[in-house]
Parts: structure tokens; C-alpha cells; sequence
């Protein structure tokens, strides 16, 4: 593109002369309202990004489900940085969401409760059952050791221990009285017949007469008779003292901690949502009162039991604080740059106790879609989708609302082991991913869930309009990187130049580059260019002298091209006549730097069946824009002079000395311009580099990297000697 005003046309050889100051805009500072960058606000929001902000507003606004953002655009135009920005402040305006807990359930511990209190209640809640389970071992073991309490069980089972006594004297005395001793062990009831009032042993009843023995052995089954009808009675007597001291133990520890879970429910009173737990812990503890104090297991060493039995108890009654916004305020914006399925979707935790890998719900972890639930998480899709299983589970969760926490492993092995089903947190979440446009295409067009779960496509422009506007904008974004990286100030003219310098990055000279991010790398290099040189501000030689420094740090191989075409070892005609051969322009790329560079195209021609061969295309060092290019230009060799007859001629065309792939159709008219003067036998003038695509009609079309290629042939020109007739077409 051109400025019309500067533009001096003239005719010549069918074509049209641009004048030099037609090859590029200038930005006068005369034409700046500031002397300085000091003299600016910073700048309030994105630059150049309208459309996209507006999409942006649209997909937070809107509360429907399936309505997350997928934003696309190129690095360095400000995504991240602006989303993150627009989100945090629409954030801070809405309801801090609520807090998150697991708790045990006494039911079923493998099925953890889920439960959302108010933002801040989660912790208080915490500290409260924490200390709850301390009082409870202080309580009910001092209510248990306390004189009242063994007056009140002596007076609830003496009754009955004087009773089973009772009913165990009957039967000894019925059992004497037929010459037989019981006694009574932990293995059972033993019966010894008595002579001379004393017990016999066995050895010594062996040895007695047979009608003794008899005796004793008619004597022991009566009183085994009467022994079973004793030991149910004695059993029921046991029932009934067992049921005394149950609803006594019952009694004292609902005295001793009771009214601490009253206590508990009023200084939570806005939870009502765990009221129904409490009670259950209540009830638990009334169960599970022996455990409090600090009775061993039978399996373990003394020490290992009551040491077990202590972290067990205080484990049981633990609240799982998941997710806690206490200390936020607005919903939360949560960015995850390393998602893995742990990270992104939470975890259960194992621990080893005696050898054993152990797990409960105080072992639920949150991930990122837990913790940014009631306002937005914000992904890379590159990194997202890069990783198995990941962009399933995020399609699955924004299907169904809930997020269940599970271990990827456990899905996937032979023999799963026993864990926790948890259940699932319930989520409303606004997802908010960026990635490149090709990557949202290949999404919307393979994946039908794309459609339905991201409706909303903000997309971040490379280029705004050049006008007073925009460069307004560039100089507050210039004056806001000078303030928050603590830089020196860009005089105008510097400002201009970095206006210049983002126009040639947008290759327009009616547009400005919106890769800020490009922008903001030159600010920063202009400041140290002029630190360097002692000034205040950063002038507009400051800014040539980053881009020039930039440039020489990267354009390397742009100097090895230039020397190998002085020296001669790449073949280039730069003045002179000759037939089948074209200066083509080729661009180059040594990382971020692009150059442009003068390549030599030739053909040759001779009779044959039609065929025009691209050695390049039948070598397969071509790519398919090219290929695209070459078969266009045999479409209208064939439209223009075959006719109703085929063309009789066989032609090649080829880049000479290039070695590896190329690539565009740029080239087209070039390749055409080459073959032409094959078969006419004219020649072309050497210090006319071409460039350009044509159509099918001869029509010469636009082409990329008009500025590059122009100063790279330029600069071969100069290496060699300028003379004036040189150019580019």
C-alpha cells in the first residue's frame, strides 16, 4: 500500500515508477500533542482490540450454560494479559463464592459428604471440630474416672451382680449336695467329684470304684442340667446389666459432651447445612466413647496401639477444609499453567501406617476446576490438549456441572484397590482457554463438544488502523511500559519511530502492528541504547539503534547470502541483458528476523508435448502454495496460447542454487517472466529483481513481504554498486 499524496507516477515501459517516499509512511512528532512520554497517562485497556473485547464482555456476561470463551490470536497481541485483566475485574464485582468441605460419613466412610458453607465458615468449622475432639478426650475420660460415675454403676448393675451371684450360689449348692465341685473358668465350667468333702483330682478319681465313678458321672449330668438353665439366667442378668451400663455410659457422655455440639451448631448458626452432621457426630462419639479413652488395640504393642488408637479417633472426626475463600474478595480467577490431571481435577492422597498404604477424607485434595468454581479458570489449549486424558475430563465436568475427585491410576489398572467414592463437588465455572486460530478450527470442526461447550470465540487482531487515534494509544502504551519497568521517557520523535517501526511489523502503511508485546521488547531496548549513551530521554536514534542492534544480533545468515553472491559463489546477475533469466526475491527467516534476499530463476524451452516441468515441484523440494503457484502459471500459458491445439513445446523452469524447500507463489510471475523470454529469445534486464503472483487470466496479484524483499535486494545492489538503473518490479 501507498500514500496517495506522496505517490509521483509516471510511466514507463508499461509500468508504473513509485517515488521513494511512496515506499513508506512517516509519522511526524511535529504532528505529536507531547514532548515527552512524561507528560501521558497510561493507557486504560487493550489497544487496537475492540472486537475482541467486545466478544469478551459477551462471554462473561452471559450465565447460560456451554457459553465459555476460547480466545485466539497471535503471541504478543496481549491475549493472556488482557483477559486476565478483564476477568479480575469482573471478578472483584461479583459474590465471593463459598467455602468447601469433605466430611466423614459415619455410614459409609468410603463415601465422603460434600458440603458448601459460607465463604470463611469452612475453617471456622475446622477449628471448632478440632477442638471439640481434644475436649472430648479430657471430658469423657475424667467423666469415666470421676467418683459419681462409679456410684452411679455400682447403683445401676449391683442390683444385678448380687442376682447373678445369687443364681451361681444356688447352683453350687445344689451341685454339693450331690458330691460335685464347680468351678468356674475363662475356658468354661469344670466339675470335680468330692470324697471326704475335699475335691478329687482326675488321677485320684481314676482310681476310684466303679459304682463311685458312676455315681459322680449320674451326679455330673444333673447338675450340668441345672448348670445350662443357671448360665441363661445369668446371661439375661448380664443382658439387663449390660443395657443399664450402655444407657448409663450413653448418659454420662452426652453430660460430658453433648451440649459442647450445641455450643458448636450456635457459633455456626449460619451453617445449617452441617447441623445434621453434628448430630451425627454427637451419636458417633457416644458409639465410639471407649476409643476416647485411649483403650489399645489387642493386635498391637502397647505403645504402637494407644499411639494408633489416638491419631485414628482425631482423624475420624477432621473437616477436610477443600476449598476456602476466606481470604478472597469477588469470585475467584484462577490460572493454571501447568495442568496435569492432578492439578487440574484434585487428588487422593495415600498414607503408610504400619506398612499399609491408608486413605480418608481428610486426603481429598482441590484441584484448579475446584478452586475456581463461582468465577473463571483460565487455560492454554496447547497445553491442554498436549496432555492425555485432560480434555475429557474438562468436556465431562462442564457436561454435567459436578467434579468428582478420583485418582487417574485407579481407572485404568487390572485390579483396582479399595478408595474413597467421594462425592462429587457441584461446579459452575466459566472456562476461558487460549490457543492459535488453526488450533480453535481443528477443534470446531473435529470435536462436536467444541460447539456446544465454548460458543464464544474472541479474537485477538495482529493489526489496527493507522490514525491520530491509534498512535495516541501507542504513545500512553509507550509511557505505561516506561512507568511500570522503570524506563526513560521517549521524547516524540522516538514515539514516531516506534509508530514506523509498527507499521513495517503490520507491512501496511495504513495499519499499526498490535503485537505489543514486540513493542514493549523495543521500548525496553531503546531505554538501555540511551542509557548507554548518557541521555535523559530516549530519542529517536535510540530506537534505530535497538532495531539496527536487534537485527545484527539475528541476520547472520543474511550476511553469509550476501557474501557468497559478492564473492561470486552464488550466481547473480546484477546488470547486463539475458534471455531465460529473472532475479526472483526469496525471503528468508533466522528465528524471529525475516530477509529478503535476490534469487536467480531460469528456463529453458524446446519442442515437445506441452509439458512445463517446476524442477523444484518434481524433486519435491516445493511446498504446496508453490505447487499451487506453478500450475496457476501453466493455466494460463495453456488458456493463452494453446487455443484449440495443444502446446508444442517441452519447458523447465528452476531456482538455480537452491537447495533446500521453498515455498509461496510469489514466484509465479517470475517463473512466467523466465519462460516467456525463452520462447520469445528476449532478454530481460538483470537489475530488475520481479516478484509477484499471477492468475490464471496473466493477472499480476499481491504478495507478502513487499518490504523485506525490496531492502534485501537493495542491499545486494549496494554491496556491488549502485547505478542508478536498478530496481525492483
Amino acid at each position: 500500500m501507498r500514500d496517495r499524496e506522496a505517490e509521483e507516477a509516471i510511466s514507463e515501459k508499461g509500468g508504473l515508477r513509485l517515488a521513494p517516499d511512496a515506499l513508506r509512511r512517516r509519522c511526524d512528532p511535529a504532528s505529536l500533542t507531547f514532548r515527552s512520554t512524561a507528560e501521558l497517562e497510561e493507557p486504560v485497556g487493550t489497544i487496537g482490540q475492540e472486537r475482541a473485547l467486545r466478544a469478551i464482555e459477551f462471554g462473561i456476561d452471559i450465565d447460560s450454560r456451554g457459553y465459555n470463551l476460547f480466545a485466539t490470536g497471535a503471541i504478543g497481541t496481549g491475549r493472556q494479559s488482557t483477559l486476565e485483566a478483564r476477568l479480575r475485574a469482573d471478578a472483584a464485582s461479583r459474590p465471593t463464592p463459598g467455602d468447601v468441605v469433605y466430611l466423614p460419613s459415619f455410614a459409609d466412610p468410603s463415601r465422603p459428604l460434600c458440603r458448601v458453607l459460607a465463604s470463611g465458615m469452612a475453617q471456622r468449622l475446622a477449628e471448632a471440630a478440632r477442638g471439640f475432639v481434644t475436649e472430648a478426650h479430657h471430658r469423657i475420660a475424667a467423666a469415666f474416672e470421676s467418683e459419681s460415675y462409679q456410684r452411679r454403676r455400682a447403683e445401676a448393675v449391683g442390683p444385678l451382680e448380687h442376682e447373678r451371684d445369687a443364681v451361681l450360689e444356688e447352683v453350687k449348692r445344689f451341685a454339693r449336695a450331690r458330691e460335685v465341685d464347680l468351678e468356674l473358668t475363662p475356658a468354661g465350667v469344670m466339675m470335680l467329684p468330692i470324697l471326704d468333702g475335699k475335691p478329687v483330682s482326675p488321677q485320684q478319681f481314676s482310681l476310684l470304684p466303679g459304682a463311685n465313678q458312676a455315681a459322680f458321672i449320674s451326679a455330673r449330668e444333673e447338675v450340668a442340667h441345672e448348670m445350662g438353665t443357671a448360665i441363661g439366667r445369668m446371661r439375661d442378668i448380664d443382658a439387663r446389666a449390660q443395657r443399664r451400663l450402655d444407657e448409663l455410659n450413653r448418659e454420662v457422655v452426652l453430660f460430658a459432651i453433648g451440649h459442647r455440639i450445641d455450643e458448636i451448631k450456635q457459633e455456626l448458626e449460619q451453617a445449617t447445612e452441617i447441623a445434621s452432621w453434628l448430630d451425627a457426630v454427637r451419636e458417633d462419639v457416644i458409639e465410639n466413647y471407649a476409643r476416647f479413652l485411649g483403650r489399645p488395640d489387642a493386635q498391637l504393642p502397647g505403645p504402637l496401639a494407644a499411639i494408633a488408637e489416638r491419631d485414628s479417633i482425631d482423624e475420624r472426626y477432621e473437616v477436610n477444609v477443600f476449598v476456602s475463600h476466606s481470604s478472597e474478595q469477588g469470585a475467584p480467577v484462577v490460572v493454571e499453567r501447568n495442568p496435569t490431571f492432578q492439578s487440574l481435577f484434585g487428588r487422593i492422597e495415600y498414607r503408610t501406617t504400619f506398612g499399609a498404604a491408608v486413605t480418608d477424607h481428610s486426603h481429598i485434595r482441590a484441584g484448579a476446576i475446584h478452586r475456581a468454581s463461582g468465577g473463571y479458570l483460565l487455560l492454554h489449549a496447547e497445553e491442554l490438549l498436549s496432555r492425555p486424558f485432560l480434555w475429557e475430563k474438562l468436556k465431562q465436568i462442564l457436561r454435567s456441572g459436578r467434579a468428582p475427585v478420583e485418582n487417574l491410576a485407579e481407572q485404568y489398572v487390572m485390579f483396582p484397590s479399595a478408595s474413597l467414592a467421594a462425592e462429587p463437588m457441584d461446579v459452575q465455572v466459566k472456562v476461558v482457554l487460549l490457543g492459535s486460530p488453526m488450533l480453535h478450527q481443528l477443534l470446531y470442526e473435529l470435536d462436536d463438544d467444541m460447539r456446544e461447550l465454548f460458543r464464544v470465540k474472541a479474537d485477538f487482531d495482529v493489526e489496527m488502523p493507522w490514525s491520530d487515534q491509534e498512535v495516541a494509544q501507542y504513545a500512553a502504551f509507550i509511557a505505561g511500559q516506561v512507568r511500570s519497568q522503570g524506563l526513560r521517557h521517549f521524547r516524540n520523535d522516538a514515539v514516531a519511530a516506534a509508530v514506523e517501526h509498527g507499521a513495517r511489523r503490520a507491512a501496511h502503511q495504513h495499519r499499526l502492528s498490535t503485537r505489543l508485546g514486540e513493542i514493549a521488547d523495543l521500548v525496553a531496548q531503546a531505554s538501555y541504547w540511551a542509557g548507554r549513551e548518557g541521555a535523559q530521554l530516549v530519542g529517536a536514534e535510540h530506537v534505530r539503534s535497538a532495531i539496527g542492534e536487534r537485527i545484527a544480533r539475528s541476520n547472520l545468515l543474511e550476511r553469509r547470502i550476501g557474501d557468497a553472491i559478492a564473492e561470486g559463489t552464488l550466481h547473480v546477475d546484477l546488470d547486463g541483458e539475458r534471455v531465460g533469466a529473472v532475479n526472483g526475491l526469496a525471503v528468508s527467516a533466522a528465528g524471529e528476523y525475516e530477509f529478503g534476499h535476490p534469487v536467480r530463476v531460469t528456463a529453458s524451452a524446446a519442442p515437445g508435448d506441452g509439458r512445463v516441468l517446476s524442477i523444484e515441484r518434481e524433486s519435491k523440494l516445493s511446498g504446496h502454495i508453490h505447487d499451487k503457484g506453478f500450475l496457476t502459471l501453466r493455466g494460463y500459458l495453456a488458456e493463452r496460447y494453446g487455443g484449440r491445439l495443444s502446446l508444442s513445446l517441452s519447458a523447465s523452469i528452476a531456482f538455480e542454487q537452491s537447495y533446500g524447500s521453498i515455498d509461496g507463489d510469489s514466484a509465479a510471475s517470475t517463473e512466467l517472466y523466465a519462460l516467456l523470454s525463452t520462447l520469445a529469445g528476449a532478454p530481460i534486464d538483470q537489475q530488475i529483481a520481479v516478484t509477484g503472483s499471477v492468475d490464471q487470466h496473466g493477472a499480476i496479484q499481491a504478495i507478502g513481504a513487499a518490504t523485506e524483499k525490496i531492502e534485501g535486494f537493495y542491499r545486494v545492489c549496494e554491496r556491488s554498486g549502485l547505478t542508478g538503473g536498478q530496481g525492483v518490479m
